[in-house]
């Protein structure tokens, strides 16, 4: 059986990167600019609607567009896609940073 990617995790940035974190253990970076010209993700331009609306429904990368979870009406993207065409990275180190931060307060 081929493996099928499934995302776990997403963290957006502020220049519509997202962070997308696999049920393998890899990072992958995707670049949503190119969409913001594209039908319903022109929505996207909306900085705060890309970051706030950015999580994992359907087990992909998706923008919950109703605010509700409903799996039917957000915008996804295939994981098998993003795994394969989207460059590999390191944990963010501004993540691990913010995440130290929070904990010593």
């Amino acid at each position: 059986m081929e493996y099928y990617p499934e995302v776990v995790q997403v963290i957006p940035t502020e220049d519509y990167k997202v962070y997308i974190y696999f049920d393998d253990g890899s990072i992958k970076l995707f670049d949503a600019s190119s969409l913001l010209e594209k039908g319903e993700f022109q929505r996207l331009k909306d900085k705060k609607f890309f970051m706030e609306r950015c999580t994992v429904l359907n087990g992909t990368l998706a923008w919950d567009v109703s605010g509700n979870y409903d799996e039917t009406t957000c915008l996804d993207l295939d994981p098998l896609v993003l795994y394969q065409t989207c460059p590999d990275v390191d944990e963010p180190e501004w993540l691990i940073k913010q995440s130290e931060d929070k904990s010593i307060k």
